[in-house]
């Protein structure tokens, strides 16, 4: 009868054991999701002088995912991606605010009148580097102007271990760190939700 008692005794520890353990895990989680909330972008230059953010990661589960990022899910799911295959979602939004000065040159462009052509002045202007192209004409009263940007994002996630003195362990948040290739756009907002099995 006594093995019984203590079988039972070691099965509801182990058990108690395994649900605290949970509830803890989930307890941090939900913490470093309000953190992540509550925390602001932090914008630096690299060493070579390349915009960057630094974000905390939010960490949902699917269900929390489809409920509070519905636009989101449809927008996957009409990509044909299964939600609960789903490891990761991100979002990032950058402005190209940029100032150009290019020479102006003269160009005629010949117009056909009523009964002889006529030669208006037109001024155009180019101006290119290997991340934005603009490109226009300046007539007697308008202006005719193309802008191209072409940036590239470079993402990635990383965990940020706990730490006491000199010993790192576990996670202490996740954090996505962006990286933007064209020297004239500035990150405005960034997002990373990962989802929890």
């Amino acid at each position: 009868m006594q093995k019984y008692i203590l079988l039972y005794a070691v099965i509801v520890t182990a058990l108690l054991a395994v649900v605290l353990r949970r509830y803890g895990d989930e307890n941090r989680r939900l913490a470093q999701n309000q953190t992540a909330l509550a925390s602001e972008v932090l914008h630096y230059r690299t060493r070579w002088g390349q915009e960057a953010a630094s974000a905390q990661a939010l960490r949902l589960r699917c269900a929390e995912f489809e409920e509070l990022r519905a636009a989101d899910a449809a927008r996957i799911r009409l990509l044909g991606i299964r939600l609960r295959r789903l490891e990761a979602a991100g979002t990032s939004v950058t402005e190209t605010v940029f100032e150009a000065r290019a020479p102006l040159c003269d160009t005629p462009v010949v117009r056909r009148g009523d009964t002889l052509p006529l030669c208006t002045p037109v001024r155009r202007f180019r101006w290119e580097d290997p991340w934005v192209a603009v490109e226009g004409l300046v007539a007697e009263d308008s202006v005719v102007c193309r802008v191209r940007s072409v940036d590239t994002l470079h993402q990635v996630v990383h965990r940020i271990p706990r730490r006491f003195l000199f010993i790192r362990w576990g996670t202490k948040a996740l954090r996505q760190e962006i990286v933007s290739s064209n020297p004239h756009t500035r990150i405005v907002y960034t997002e990373y939700v990962r989802l929890e099995r």
